[in-house]
């Protein structure tokens, strides 16, 4: 049995993906971290795909956002 890792670049699009939408909608990190309830510190680390948040993290940043998880996972 083999873990499978999620790979870095996949961290790295998603975190862009996220900027993509906030920045549309004309929002702040500080905005979207407040809604969602995570330290913007964090939520910019996951911007930056520096982090590996939880489906707990991303679910909160997706319904911060008011958008579909397939609007930014590239999966």
């Amino acid at each position: 049995f083999m873990a499978y890792r999620l790979s870095s670049k996949l961290f790295i699009q998603i975190g862009r993906n996220i900027r993509k939408v906030r920045e549309k909608q004309n929002r702040t990190q500080e905005d979207v971290s407040g809604e969602a309830g995570i330290e913007m510190s964090y939520y910019s680390k996951i911007e930056r795909g520096e982090a590996n948040p939880s489906l707990e993290v991303m679910y909160s940043i997706i319904k911060a956002l008011h958008i579909k998880s397939s609007d930014i996972l590239p999966f």
